[in-house]
């Protein structure tokens, strides 16, 4: 018998001595409330197998079958799916402090580091002048583009704005990066959050992380190695580490930026309606002659509406933030054990419960944690504390970028036409790059205004 071989038969009779085990433990704990209904798995290996490129939809149509609170066993580990929004309520809210507790993460062993670089919330004014000057320096850079009608990739100007806010907040300047790689952290970062939050079965079954059958360890280590090619020499010294940290870690701010944005340009182009009665709304507010301001953003309105509306579709983390059950507890009559990972399905509760969009047109609806209708950045003690800055940023940004610009899309592409498939990850940005053409308002308004009076002297003349 090789070796390979010996490797493979001793780890399969490891993981069914295992399993033996656990399912004797659990058999044998008396249970006075049953467990919450669910599919039936396999041995070893669970629900596993029902987890595919999008768990969010997975998870989402299992739970129409099965219920809004429902069971399944992913591996080893006893899981609790959470779709409702009354149901989330006593999860993140009735009996918080007992699902408190945060499961292990084999990406987090790699990637965060266990840092925490969270921005305190009076941090966040002190910046404003820094945020103002960098979105100023896109507009400018826009402006140029949209004289010559070029095509911008979108997703990409917005995520070097979104770094470069990041690098001057963490480390008061932008020279963290080497000027012909800068696309480099970029693709490190975006693997991060996507390596974050893959159904690793290692994390799941951890008598086979050894093994790394998945390629994800391999990975992981990988995205450390990278910024070695990367980065200076001279500031390369735990920047990757740092920076993954500050956008995956649980608590981090910036996760929020990049994917929201995108989703809300998407979404106002495939909506031409809505982005006029958006630039409508920002040229009454403010007018033509200066940029948005922070100031203004308290008095939009309709660009809060359609931030919510777009949040609601396209959370920013569709499973938030896994939670752990940190003792056994009863909820709703369901015996929930502990160690149990807590799903909630923040996508699953956005796509159900479409008369929310009632509260939402009239903004009675809270998105930072408060009503459970909508909850893009989670709630409770495990909560995103960044949830000030990221809608800062998001609000900020689209106003101004509607607000300058009119866009079209390229190559006679129809707003029916846009694709919006997501790529699931720790965050939900769509899959592809969003291409546009800007065509700057202010230079269209001028020449409007100015034909206008030229014909009202030649009437008059």
């Amino acid at each position: 018998m090789s070796s390979i071989t010996f490797t493979w038969v001793s780890s399969a009779l490891l993981l069914l001595l295992a399993y033996i085990i656990h399912t004797y433990k659990s058999k044998s704990k008396h249970k006075p409330n049953p467990l919450p209904p669910g599919p039936k798995g396999l041995p070893v290996l669970g629900n596993l197998l029902m987890i595919g490129n999008f768990p969010h939809r997975d998870l989402h149509r299992l739970s129409i079958q099965y219920g809004p609170i429902f069971y399944m066993r992913l591996g080893f580990v006893p899981t609790i799916v959470v779709s409702t929004p009354q149901t989330a309520e006593l999860f993140l809210k009735t009996h918080d402090l007992t699902f408190a507790g945060r499961p292990f993460n084999s990406a987090a062993k790699y990637i965060s580091y266990q840092k925490n670089l969270t921005l305190a919330t009076k941090k966040v004014e002190s910046f404003r002048s820094m945020r103002s000057t960098e979105l100023g320096l896109l507009v400018t850079s826009l402006k140029h583009e949209a004289t010559s009608g070029e095509i911008v990739n979108v997703s990409n100007r917005v995520l070097s704005l979104s770094t470069d806010m990041s690098c001057l907040m963490v480390f008061g300047n932008k020279s963290m990066k080497s000027d012909h790689d800068h696309k480099g952290f970029q693709d490190v970062v975006h693997e991060g959050l996507k390596l974050s939050a893959f159904f690793n079965i290692a994390d799941y079954i951890p008598y086979i992380g050894w093994l790394d059958v998945q390629g994800l360890e391999k990975r992981m280590k990988a995205i450390i190695d990278e910024h070695v090619k990367v980065f200076d020499k001279d500031n390369q010294k735990d920047f990757v580490d740092v920076m993954l940290a500050f956008m995956q870690d649980k608590k981090a701010d910036f996760s929020i930026d990049r994917s929201s944005i995108k989703a809300i340009v998407l979404a106002l182009l495939k909506n031409p309606r809505v982005m006029k009665k958006l630039q409508e709304e920002l040229q009454r507010v403010i007018g033509l002659d200066r940029l948005v301001d922070e100031s203004d953003l308290p008095n939009l309105e309709y660009l809060d509406m359609i931030i919510k509306e777009s949040m609601r579709l396209y959370p920013v983390a569709p499973l938030l933030v896994p939670h752990e059950a940190m003792e056994d507890s009863i909820v709703n009559g369901f015996s929930i054990p502990k160690t149990s990972r807590i799903i909630i399905n923040s996508w699953a509760i956005g796509q159900r419960f479409i008369e929310n969009r009632i509260d939402l047109r009239e903004n009675r609806i809270d998105l930072r944690g408060k009503d459970f209708q909508l909850l893009p950045f989670g709630s409770g003690r495990r909560g995103c504390p960044g949830i000030q800055l990221g809608l800062l940023a998001v609000r900020l940004i689209v106003a101004q970028l509607a607000h300058c610009f009119d866009w079209e899309l390229p190559n006679g592409i129809l707003p029916d036409d846009l694709v919006m498939t997501e790529e699931f990850g720790l965050t939900m940005p769509r899959a592809k790059n969003l291409l546009a053409i800007p065509r700057y308002v202010f230079a269209i308004k001028l020449v409007k205004l100015v034909l206008a009076f030229v014909v009202i002297v030649l009437v008059l003349g």
